[in-house]
Parts: C-alpha cells; structure tokens; sequence
C-alpha cells in the first residue's frame, strides 16, 4: 500500500513537511506505520515512542491494522492549559 500520512505540530516541525508518503505491506499495524515514517523523515526518531496514529480521526492502538484508503495522521504528544 502507497499512503500519505498527515504531519501535526511537533512532527510536523521535526520533519520539515506536512505529510509524507510511505508504503507499507496490506495488514501492516500502527506500529510498524510509524517505523516507516521514521524510515523516511529520520528527525521523527526521537518522537517515535510518543506519537499515535489517528485513523479516519480517530486514534488507534499500535496493533491496529491500517486499512488501505484511510486517512491517516501522526500526533505527538501535545501540552497546554
């Protein structure tokens, strides 16, 4: 599967770019998602224990299976008040 996974707030600043495009074999999880991505953008390394994947808005545990098609986002960890 070719997918472009969306870039958000810190990640978005670690990689330099808003999305990227990785590809990924037909049941691959959340999990091995974010491996890829860190394969492409190697600066998102040190965010990769802290980031979830969000699947058609709404987050999914790492041994979710990502469905081709999705839409599909990155999310760091996020503070505020």
């Amino acid at each position: 599967m070719t997918l472009t996974v969306l870039l958000f707030a810190s990640a978005r600043d670690r990689a330099g770019r808003d999305a990227l495009t990785v590809e990924l074999a037909s049941g691959a999880t959340a999990a091995a998602l974010i491996q890829a991505c860190v394969a492409v953008a190697p600066s998102l390394g040190p965010l990769a224990p802290h980031l979830r994947v969000a699947m058609d808005h709404a987050l999914v545990a790492p041994e979710a299976a990502i469905r081709d098609g999705a839409e599909l986002a990155l999310l760091p960890p996020v503070s505020g008040g």
